[in-house]
């Protein structure tokens, strides 16, 4: 799935455990130790809205202290990766099965007991990875710096008057910008991202955008709402946070066709507290957590019938991508990463 809100550096645990705002009043705490039961680390790349919904409350109804450390998703998977001897972290609420499948080997087979609750196009079908939100891929949009301009899809992105002015972020690194490239694919192929017509728009879209890649997620969607960008290609959630808080952008479905994929849960392999892991899991799938996110927050819920604000779009009115398919874009992340370093390459 992200969100750099911590820059992770090399050390132990116990100089990265950030405990967010709501979860001790964002002081350094210590990590889970492996003689409690009643502790839980959980390294997240989700937003802080989110994070502090699911998580004060499963400490508030469960007793289970969580230690959690923040950082972009390409940081805490590599350091799930460089642990993978000595865990420190129990769960990585980071990425989706996507961007993860080629690292199965660091999580342990897990499928809760709420798993059939969910949506059946968003259920754990490969015991590893447990989808819990989702986030559709959408564009940010500056109003005030559009003015007249038409950015409704991704044939709108190639508007000369757009160049160097979109912000997108790095799919080798980026959770989103990876769900945003196989978006950009699959809509501009007709269905197939391995087709010439999707690689001919990769092309022009990457000298749109004049040499610039955003370092983060988070510098997408900020750089539009400052000002600095036209519009972005990010997900769903900080955008239509940016929307609620009155900010002067719009969220925008690409009229091609929107990714609406999941965002998932592991529990790393050997972690320290495996059965905590597991209740938190069940617990970010129960009904209680899918409603109130859904109704309070700007993430969209995957269990069946839960509840939605009215302020974010029903599912009803976003198209999807054509022909996408989670699975085989999982099974060949590698692939859509190194054809689009060689092609990112060749435009530079």
């Amino acid at each position: 799935m992200m969100k750099k809100s911590l820059m992770m550096a090399a050390g132990t645990l116990l100089s990265l455990a950030v405990i967010l705002g709501g979860c001790g009043g964002g002081d350094k705490k210590q990590a889970a130790k492996t003689d409690s039961g009643k502790e839980l680390t959980v390294y997240t790349a989700r937003s802080e809205t989110l994070n502090n919904a699911v998580i004060q409350n499963f400490e508030k109804d469960t007793g289970i202290k969580v230690n959690v450390v923040v950082a972009g998703t390409g940081e805490v998977v590599k350091r799930v990766a460089s642990e993978k001897d000595n865990p420190l972290g129990d769960v990585l609420w980071a990425g989706s099965e996507a961007m993860l499948a080629s690292k199965q080997d660091l999580f342990e087979k897990y499928v809760s007991s709420e798993n059939d609750k969910m949506m059946p196009e968003f259920r754990n079908t490969t015991g590893y990875f447990t989808p819990a939100f989702s986030d559709p891929t959408v564009f940010i949009v500056n109003k005030k710096l559009k003015g007249d301009m038409k950015i409704e899809g991704f044939a709108n992105l190639l508007n000369p008057a757009l160049k160097g002015r979109i912000s997108f972020g790095d799919p080798v690194n980026s959770s989103s910008a990876f769900q945003s490239l196989a978006c950009m694919l699959y809509d501009m192929g007709n269905g197939d991202p391995f087709s010439s017509s999707a690689w001919d728009y990769v092309d022009k879209f990457l000298k749109q955008l004049n040499g610039k890649m955003a370092n983060s997620s988070s510098q997408v969607f900020k750089g539009v709402a400052g000002g600095e960008y036209v519009v972005g290609l990010t997900w769903e959630d900080p955008a239509a946070n940016l929307v609620k808080s009155g900010a002067d952008v719009e969220v925008v479905f690409p009229k091609e066709g929107a990714l609406y994929a999941p965002q998932s849960v592991q529990i790393i392999k050997n972690c320290k507290h495996p059965e905590n892991a597991r209740k938190f899991i069940d617990y970010m799938l129960s009904e209680k957590i899918q409603n109130l996110v859904g109704t309070t927050l700007t993430v969209r819920p995957l269990r069946q019938g839960a509840k939605l604000a009215d302020y974010m779009t029903p599912a009803s009115k976003i198209k999807l991508a054509p022909k996408y398919d989670e699975k085989w874009v999982s099974q060949n992340k590698d692939k859509f990463t190194k054809t689009f370093t060689e092609h990112l390459e060749k435009s530079l």
